[in-house]
């Protein structure tokens, strides 16, 4: 097996970490500390041609694999996991049920204008009752004459009112449970469609997350993804190629933690040396190195197997998991070497560390990862 990255994706990671370092780290504590929407940020981002990177050429991207995606995701996440989560996101959860399943109509309205970085698309499915379990839906789609009427509303949706493309889904049908449950596209703006209570959240201060309300809002049946009921299948595809990328980000996150912590201990003196030279930090961090190397290990692996059309899902099943337990581990570790001082907000351990919890909980909590490769294991048996 080759662990070596070609030439083109060394190239990649180098000038997105260049570009990471020089426009979003030197702002990336203010977007933290004021909440603020990082819109120059994602502007630079869509002017490298980031919001094409894995949409199809003949759409105007660049056609790249999801180890692309997620060399690019680690490297922004390693500055600022909130500007980051605008491409993941976008790009590797709200744009997927489209490249996937949207007819070639769907595809031609939306897919370019999101490689030229001029619109980003959320991913609708979660609601208060509906988390982990989307067979409890509620959000309805009811048959009317050209389409349907949507009515309902969802929770913690990631870019929420700054999405331009919303992919959202309902069930024609409560009582058919799973097999209700159909796809849709729309556009901001469409009447019915409207945004409530924006998330104060613990981490990712500046990723905009929004409840979305439709009441009776109108979508053609031009705009259904997918056949009726395929609704389930369709979001569990996208959300098995989204949790790839977020191990790379939960990467992203640990690497930064980790490198704080590393210099650190190389500069700090304490009992007439430097603390890195007392095992017990020492230790510290060999346990956080070899983690981080793990957990991209597992990342790649997935992100390899689902560029290639093979069999994924417990692979990025497990790399999530692994990755954003490794991400809580290292933050903990980095910060507790930086002692007081990674506490306050004068150092981003804090920011890393309330960053990174996230990772174990958004498009599958671990508890559902565990069991996602636990009922894999058991089929193989």
């Amino acid at each position: 097996m080759d662990f070596e990255l070609t030439d083109e994706q060394k190239m990649l990671r180098a000038t997105v970490r260049d570009f990471a370092r020089a426009e979003i780290a030197p702002v990336a504590s203010r977007i933290d500390r004021t909440a603020e929407f990082p819109a120059a940020e994602i502007r630079k981002m869509a002017s490298l041609g980031l919001f094409g990177l894995t949409i199809p050429e003949e759409y105007g991207g660049s056609g790249r694999g999801k180890l692309e995606l997620c060399i690019v995701v680690e490297e922004l996440a390693a500055v600022s996991a909130a500007v980051d989560n605008y491409l993941r996101v976008s790009l590797s959860l709200g744009i997927v049920p489209i490249i996937q399943y949207g007819t070639e109509a769907q595809r031609r309205k939306y897919l370019p204008a999101h490689a030229r970085g001029e619109k980003m698309a959320c991913f609708a499915l979660t609601e208060a009752g509906a988390g982990s379990d989307p067979s409890s839906m509620q959000t309805t789609a009811t048959r009317c004459e050209g389409g349907y009427l949507l009515n309902g509303s969802k929770l913690f949706i990631s870019i929420g009112d700054k999405a331009d493309i919303v992919v959202g889904f309902a069930t024609v049908d409560r009582a058919l449970k799973h097999r209700g449950i159909t796809a849709f596209v729309l556009d901001k703006g469409t009447p019915g469609l409207s945004y409530g209570k924006q998330e104060e959240k613990l981490g990712l201060h500046g990723f905009i997350s929004t409840e979305l309300i439709f009441e009776n809002c109108f979508v053609p049946e031009e705009n259904r993804i997918g056949a009726e009921g395929q609704g389930l299948r369709i979001a569990l595809d996208a959300l098995d190629v989204s949790r790839i990328t977020v191990g790379a980000e939960a990467v992203g996150i640990a690497r930064a933690a980790f490198e704080a912590a590393l210099g650190y201990a190389k500069e700090r003196q304490q009992f007439g040396q430097p603390i890195a030279g007392f095992q017990a930090i020492q230790w510290m961090l060999a346990d956080m190195a070899t983690r981080i190397d793990a957990a991209r290990l597992l990342t790649y692996r997935a992100a390899y197997l689902c560029d290639r059309g093979m069999p994924f899902v417990r692979e990025a099943a497990m790399a999530k998991v692994f990755a954003s337990e490794v991400a809580g581990f290292v933050t903990s570790k980095a910060l507790q070497i930086h002692g007081g001082y990674g506490y306050t907000k004068d150092y981003p351990l804090e920011r890393y560390f309330r960053d990174a919890k996230i990772t174990e909980i958004y498009e599958g909590t671990s508890e559902i990862m565990r069991l996602t490769i636990a009922r894999s294991l058991l089929r193989d048996e």
